[in-house]
């Protein structure tokens, strides 16, 4: 059982930066693949980035060159460092883990556990 808990969201203005933060229980979280994802109002959910155990990581087209996810196992945390927001950046954002990391990692039904979110906005 791995419990999540996101934090580090807040309000910005476009062309900020936010980190996020992702705090994992459970001593199994090096194995973990690590996954965030978002919601914004009256959207799906939508992956955002993932990192593998090996440090392997994959961004959405939308946030690549922009935002950042890095883990630090001996603190069972991970992180997205998020620049140059935009409005279209404002959701709820997901942290997300996989025990296994298979080539669906942008498929939310990969997931078996999830955070309870923090919201982002990104003012105009």
């Amino acid at each position: 059982q791995v419990q999540l808990v996101e934090s580090g969201g807040g309000l910005v203005q476009a062309g900020g930066s936010l980190r996020l933060s992702c705090a994992a229980s459970g001593r199994a979280f090096s194995i973990y693949a690590m996954a965030w994802f978002r919601q914004a109002p009256g959207k799906e959910r939508e992956f955002v980035a993932v990192i593998s155990k090996n440090y392997n990581r994959y961004y959405a087209d939308s946030v690549k060159g922009r935002f950042t996810i890095s883990r630090d196992n001996a603190k069972n945390t991970v992180y997205l460092q998020m620049d140059s927001l935009k409005p279209e950046d404002t959701a709820v954002y997901y942290c997300a883990a996989d025990p296994t990391f298979s080539g669906s990692f942008y498929d939310d039904q990969e997931y078996i556990y999830w955070g309870q979110g923090t919201q982002v906005t990104v003012s105009s």
